[in-house]
């Protein structure tokens, strides 16, 4: 093999070094340590040591379960919501936006242009008790005199779909936007309705962008705790607020590294689960039949 040829042979793995340096510096060791801490054993006042104790894990579980199931829920609603918002703008913007296409998006993801925290802080303005949404529902008869929309789990959730309805609508468009006119008039010529055209054709091949949008909503709302911290009270809690709180206010660093651990696996079974019950087609994009 000339100099040359092995240059060639190396020239893959040299570009995927810095890749897998970075991987390794910010997700690997990271995530080597959290494991070894969460099987820890003791306390802040005597100190933690490296014990093998797996019974964190139970404990953390039985302790915290209710906020892991809640978190699952308010992800899956906020998604759920999300999808049913998205996909009619997505549908919207590739196939009626015309020369307003590119300001469309731009709408789309100009609230990224604020950080999360402050429009977080602008939902809890928005449904004050005595903010305009509330008194305007209570006006109509939706709410009662002294119903409220703050601290509830409507806010929470709304919360949460408002901040990641992007990772939605974009997949989504991306997805739709690639679907060649052809096969949409093929579609009217074979089913001659809309509702055939779309149940048919539109739906199968924006099939990827609905899964991509699932999965990147539902992942980061079911570990958010921004939503739940300032748009709710306790009773709305999520796991995310817990693990936030062992570690930065009661420092019980294990049980919290356990909890993160839980939380990963829980989320990568649900994915592996909605990848299977999706299909591969569905994942890949598939012909309309």
């Amino acid at each position: 093999m000339t100099s040359f040829q092995r240059r060639q042979a190396l020239l893959p793995y040299l570009l995927l070094a810095p890749g897998l340096l970075w991987l390794a510096a910010f997700f690997a060791v990271p995530l080597y340590y959290m494991a070894r801490i969460s099987l820890e054993q003791g306390t802040i006042y005597t100190g933690y040591h490296f014990a093998w104790h797996f019974q964190t894990y139970a404990d953390a579980i039985s302790a915290y379960q209710t906020q892991i199931i809640r978190s699952f829920l308010y992800a899956g609603a906020a998604t759920g919501i999300a999808l049913a918002v998205g996909y009619p703008l997505a549908y919207a913007i590739a196939f009626r936006g015309g020369k307003w296409k590119t300001a469309l998006l731009l709408l789309v993801i100009v609230p990224f242009f604020v950080t999360y925290l402050i429009r977080t802080l602008s939902w809890e303005t928005i449904l004050d008790d005595d903010g305009l949404v509330v008194n305007t529902l209570q006006t109509v008869g939706i709410l009662s005199g002294n119903g409220r929309l703050l601290a509830t789990t409507a806010a929470v959730i709304a919360g949460i779909t408002y901040n990641f309805l992007p990772f939605m609508i974009l997949p989504l468009y991306a997805s739709l936007e690639r679907i060649d006119p052809r096969m949409l008039e093929a579609g009217y010529d074979l089913y001659g309705t809309r509702r055939a055209v779309f149940t048919r054709v539109t739906l199968p091949l924006s099939a990827p962008g609905v899964v991509a949008g699932v999965l990147l909503t539902f992942i980061p709302a079911a570990g958010d705790f921004i939503n739940a911290e300032l748009l709710g009270t306790p009773r709305q809690a999520m796991i995310g607020n817990v693990i936030q709180s062992r570690y930065l206010e009661l420092t019980d660093y294990p049980t919290a590294a356990a909890l993160s651990f839980v939380l990963m696996a829980a989320i990568l079974v649900t994915v592996l689960i909605w990848a299977r019950v999706a299909g591969t087609e569905s994942l890949l994009g598939s012909e309309a039949r």
